[in-house]
């Protein structure tokens, strides 16, 4: 699958978004490794903090099915506007991915790619604890 495959199939999945507070749909396609795609949106609750993340729907639904061995994501907004994972979201693609997972997005319709090691630097990884 192409990299601009994965962007229409985030932006698909930006169609399910709940966002009735910051009307900001933002859509997830997640590859595994062995080429599944598993689509997340966000879900805005009144007082945010409870509010679910695109990239996490998408992380939890691979996870529900025993897969995490993942390629890369294409995160996107209907703002097209470049927005990438937040730093929960990062943190969360480093419990299962290397620092040369692909994270995609699109701004003003072009592809931008980057690294979660480029996103999220020295991040904390499973191995942190068990060197302890």
């Amino acid at each position: 699958m192409d990299d601009e495959q994965l962007i229409e199939i985030a932006h698909e999945a930006r169609t399910d978004a709940y966002v009735p507070y910051s009307e900001y749909p933002v859509g997830a396609a997640l590859e595994t490794a062995d080429g599944e795609i598993y689509r997340g949106f966000n879900v805005e609750i009144v007082n945010y903090s409870n509010s679910f993340h695109a990239e996490e729907l998408a992380v939890t639904g691979a996870i529900r099915d025993g897969v995490t061995d993942f390629e890369r994501v294409a995160v996107v907004s209907a703002e097209h506007d470049g927005v990438t994972p937040c730093g929960m979201c990062r943190q969360t693609f480093a419990e299962f991915c290397d620092d040369s997972f692909e994270i995609i997005t699109e701004d003003d319709g072009e592809i931008q790619r980057y690294t979660l090691g480029e996103l999220l630097p020295d991040a904390m990884k499973p191995g942190n604890l068990q060197d302890r």
